[in-house]
């Protein structure tokens, strides 16, 4: 380091003073400028920025550009935490008067003149230096770029070039302002220049790397019959590609007719696209129309274009399509590759057309092609599920001969496919198997044998499995109610399912979930006794605790029984451990409160359903909007809205009814409410003994009510002492 009163070294004599090399002699015109070609340019505050965003929300002190050195040491990275972007690799690389700009901007929260009267300190700024700006990473914001473009053009002799305008246009989209930059051909007309084919190229493949299909096959109908630019095939490619993708196959179909009338000529990549769209569609006559056109336009199909025309009929399930493409590609005289056989095969399979699979399968093997374990497992899949249980356990065989290792899942299909007929003696073996290939045996592969057991009564095989699962430390509980749901799911097993349990329950095998599908399942045959002891038996026990499914089960049972009180209370248990009811528990306990006379609670059962479920039932969405229509005190409005339930299939059962009753009564008089009635006895909505009995229930609620009022007048007066009741109900 050398004292500030030694002689200058060699290396600084030799330096010059221009603007590459530092600091740069004032002249009348120009201000000095300190700094070089790569130097760091940063904040001008000599403290720490007090936020690490590029764009501040508030303005700094006034800038002096006789004052600006980047190289200054109170703007080292060292005197900021976290690093701006203007410090960032992307901003090194801009030029000094173009960080001197993008910092202008950003020291300022809006364009106005500070801003300007900064801009104004360069005697000019060159259309490159536009360029620049825009370009760089991060970009100033939409406010800030536009009105500094603006700016820029109007400085005297000053002509936009184009990449500025690209710059402006790809700035703007990608700021999420798509329709501005759709402004571009409208800007460069406005500044004299012509409009050409690399706008049309930018703003395409702008709005298709954003997903914006649609936008991009208006823009390039806009540039055809607005600004005549005809669009080259790779243009309309990118376009046809985005509509495919996102699905508008029809779309895409109609730009490709407007390619033929403009005279545009498809290439290859063209014709692959448009048969991809239809192959998603499933248009079998339209897809074989297009690969001829293909052939003889521009070049016969190869087996790629056919392989991705199969793979995506078959993953959409057009297996008819798909298999006249298939035969389409023989008369073409393209060999299939693997992957185009084992997609066919996995196809066919999964549609259920063995047949055809196994003559595909031993054509690959004839040609001498890879047969990988896919293509095995889905023919195992296809045998089992067509009942050739057998021909499933060949394919298997042959499997393991060509060196592969069956999964998991092909065994659980092979076992339920042997227990299925009758052979729980080769599903055990198969069984066996599985824990020999050091497996983890899944509840779907015991259930299927232990509905074999529990069916022929072999209680001996039974719980043997069941012992081997607790010996290989499975969740043996757990897969048992697997089996019990399994098991009682047949008709005319429910009751054979209560024993089978009693005797689990005597062995220590049950849970809060066995007991849930054992009561699910007795009240599917009406056996509601035995499923209220089984309840009882739950909330008498310590380890079996009702939980939230038990209880939505019981409240329907409960209503169903008469016992209103009942459900209620479960009802209650619920909200206090903050449990929801199915939406089976609350339209039960709903129309059990309607039946019996609870107008407000019904009313507020619906509110609090449609609070907590995500997509609640439209009739309790009606009966709010019934209730709504009551505030306006015209029976016509309520009319209306039952009408349009009726045209829509919706029921008019007694919660509608109720929420009539209760709208007129709250919000207007009990005479729209009979008005109502009447209406829909005139148009035959309810018979004359309906109409009867919703005019008493009318009538009994208007008389709770008053009791209601004259109960609360009493407690405000401090009355109630003097109040007899007449029972005990409070």
């Amino acid at each position: 380091m050398t004292s500030p009163l030694s002689p200058p070294g060699p290396a600084d004599r030799r330096r010059r003073h221009t603007i590459y090399h530092g600091h740069r002699r004032a002249s009348p015109y120009r201000h000095t400028v300190h700094g070089g070609l790569i130097t760091h340019l940063r904040a001008t505050s000599p403290g720490p920025r007090s936020s690490p965003s590029p764009w501040p929300a508030a303005t700094t002190a006034p800038f002096h550009l006789p004052d600006w050195d980047p190289s200054s040491p109170s703007h080292s990275p060292r005197s900021s935490p976290t690093p701006s972007h203007s410090t960032s690799a992307s901003s090194r690389r801009l030029s000094p008067l173009a960080r001197f700009l993008l910092d202008a901007l950003r020291r300022h929260r809006r364009w106005g003149p500070p801003v300007v009267a900064d801009l104004s300190k360069l005697r000019r700024v060159p259309p490159t230096l536009v360029v620049e700006v825009l370009s760089a990473h991060p970009p100033p914001p939409p406010p800030f770029a536009l009105p500094f473009f603006h700016w820029a053009g109007r400085q005297k002799g000053f002509r936009h070039c184009f990449p500025a305008f690209h710059a402006l246009a790809s700035l703007l989209s990608a700021a999420g302002l798509p329709a501005a930059a759709d402004q571009l051909p409208d800007l460069i007309r406005s500044h004299g220049k012509p409009v050409s084919h690399p706008q049309l190229t930018l703003l395409v493949r702008l709005h298709t790397a954003a997903r914006r299909p649609l936008r991009a096959l208006y823009t390039l109908r806009r540039f055809r019959h607005e600004f005549s630019v005809q669009p080259q095939v790779h243009v309309c490619n990118r376009v046809l590609g985005a509509l495919t993708a996102a699905g508008h196959v029809e779309d895409a179909l109609k730009l490709f007719d407007e390619m033929a009338e403009s005279g545009i000529r498809p290439m290859p990549v063209t014709f692959a696209i448009i048969v991809h769209a239809l192959g998603q569609e499933g248009m079998a006559e339209r897809i074989l129309e297009m690969i001829g056109r293909m052939r003889d336009e521009v070049c016969r199909p190869d087996v790629f274009v056919y392989t991705a025309l199969v793979k995506t009929m078959v993953r959409r399930g057009h297996m008819e399509g798909c298999i006249r493409v298939w035969e389409e590609m023989g008369r073409d005289g393209v060999e299939p590759d693997t992957v185009a056989y084992a997609t066919m095969v996995e196809g066919l399979c999964n549609a259920g057309i063995v047949e055809k699979a196994a003559k595909l399968f031993e054509g690959m093997r004839k040609k001498g092609l890879l047969v990988d374990r896919i293509v095995y497992a889905s023919l195992v899949h296809a045998y089992v599920a067509a009942g050739r249980v057998g021909d499933g356990c060949r394919i298997l065989k042959e499997m393991v001969d060509a060196g592969y290792r069956a999964d998991l899942k092909t065994y659980n299909i092979l076992i339920a496919g042997l227990c299925g007929i009758g052979r729980e003696d080769k599903a055990h073996n198969m069984f066996q198997i599985v824990l020999q290939e050091e497996l983890m045996p899944s509840s779907e592969t015991v259930s299927q044998l232990l509905v074999c057991y529990a069916d022929k009564g072999e209680m001996v095989n039974f719980f043997g499995l069941v012992d081997k699962l607790v010996e290989l430390s499975l969740p043996a509980v757990e897969f048992l109610g697997h089996f019990l749901r399994l098991f009682a799911c047949k008709d005319g097993r429910e009751l054979k399912t209560l024993e089978l349990f009693k005797t689990l329950r005597q062995k220590g095998y049950f849970s809060v979930n066995i007991y849930n599908i054992l009561i699910e399942n007795l009240l599917k045959i009406k056996e509601r006794k035995k499923a209220l002891l089984l309840f009882e038996e739950m909330k008498a026990s310590d380890d079996c605790e009702p939980e939230s499914c038990t209880y939505s089960l019981m409240i329907p049972c409960f209503v169903d029984e008469g016992n209103i009180e009942e459900a209620c209370s479960c009802y209650n248990s619920m909200m206090k451990a903050e449990w929801i009811p199915s939406l089976s528990a609350y339209r039960s306990l709903v129309k059990g409160l309607c039946k019996i006379g609870e107008i407000n609670a019904a009313v507020s059962l619906v509110s609090d359903c449609l609070g907590n479920v995500e997509n609640g039932p439209m009739e309790f969405k009606y009966t709010l909007t019934v209730i709504e229509a009551c505030r306006s005190k015209d029976p016509e409005k309520v009319m209306k809205v039952v009408v349009e339930m009726i045209e829509l299939g919706y029921l008019i059962d007694e919660l509608i009814f109720s929420a009539v009753i209760y709208g007129f009564c709250k919000y207007a008089t009990s005479t729209g409410a009979r008005e109502v009635f009447s209406v829909m006895r005139d148009r035959d909505i309810i018979s004359e003994a309906n109409f009867i009995v919703y005019e008493d229930m009318l009538n009994e609620h208007l008389k709770k009510v008053t009791a209601d009022l004259v109960i609360s007048g009493l407690k405000f007066f401090n009355l109630e002492s003097k109040l007899k009741w007449r029972s005990r109900i409070d």
